[in-house]
C-alpha cells in the first residue's frame, strides 16, 4: 500500500462533508474544521460570524491506492453544489464557500477536477483552489456529529437526503 494522502476540502457545513467522505471506501480518516482565514486557531463561533476568512473544511486522509485523488474530487462534486458562490442550501456566507485546499503536488489534479465539474453544469462552477497554509480542527463536538446526532433536525433534513442522493446507506457508522 502507498503512502495515505491528505486533502481539504469545503462544501458547505462541515457535518455534511463529513458524513458523505466517512462513508466512501478509500477514506482512512475524516477531521472536520476551519481553514482559508486570517484568526489563528479560530472557535466555531467566530467562524459563524463570516468575518475571520475561514471556511468550514475537511481535512480527508485517503489510501490512493483504493481511491484516487480525481475520484475523491469527483464525489466532492457531486456532494455539494459548486456553482453558488458562498452558500450551500440554507447555509449562507464565506465560511460555507467551496473550495479545496491543496499542496502543490495536488494543484494540476484540483483544476482538472473543477474543470470536467464545470462541462455538466449550465452555470459556472466557482470553486477556489487555494494552497493550505493552516489547519485548525473543529471542536470536538463537531466530529462526526452525523453519528453522534442522527435524529437531530439538521442531520435528519439535511445530511440524510445528500447521503442517501447519492446512493449511500443512511444509518449512522459505528464510532
Amino acid at each position: 500500500m502507498a503512502d495515505s494522502e491528505t486533502i481539504v476540502v469545503g462544501g458547505g457545513c462541515f457535518w455534511c462533508v463529513e458524513a458523505v467522505f466517512a462513508r466512501t471506501d478509500g477514506i482512512l480518516e475524516t477531521t472536520c474544521g476551519y481553514a482559508g482565514g486570517t484568526v489563528p486557531n479560530p472557535t466555531y463561533e467566530q467562524v459563524c460570524t463570516g468575518t475571520t476568512g475561514h471556511a468550514e473544511v475537511v481535512r480527508i486522509r485517503f489510501d490512493p491506492d483504493s481511491l484516487s485523488l480525481s475520484e475523491l474530487l469527483g464525489l466532492f462534486f457531486r456532494a455539494h453544489d459548486p456553482t453558488t458562490r458562498d452558500r450551500q442550501g440554507n447555509d449562507v456566507g464565506t465560511q460555507y464557500r467551496s473550495i479545496i485546499f491543496v499542496t502543490p503536488a495536488q494543484r494540476e489534479t484540483a483544476l482538472r477536477a473543477v474543470q470536467e465539474a464545470g462541462k455538466t453544469r449550465s452555470i459556472p462552477v466557482v470553486t477556489e483552489v487555494v494552497d493550505l497554509q493552516h489547519f485548525y480542527p473543529a471542536e470536538e463536538y463537531h466530529q462526526r456529529y452525523f453519528e453522534k446526532n442522527p435524529h437531530a433536525g439538521y442531520c435528519r433534513a439535511v445530511i440524510a437526503p445528500k447521503i442517501g442522493k447519492l446512493g449511500m446507506d443512511i444509518a449512522p457508522l459505528s464510532m
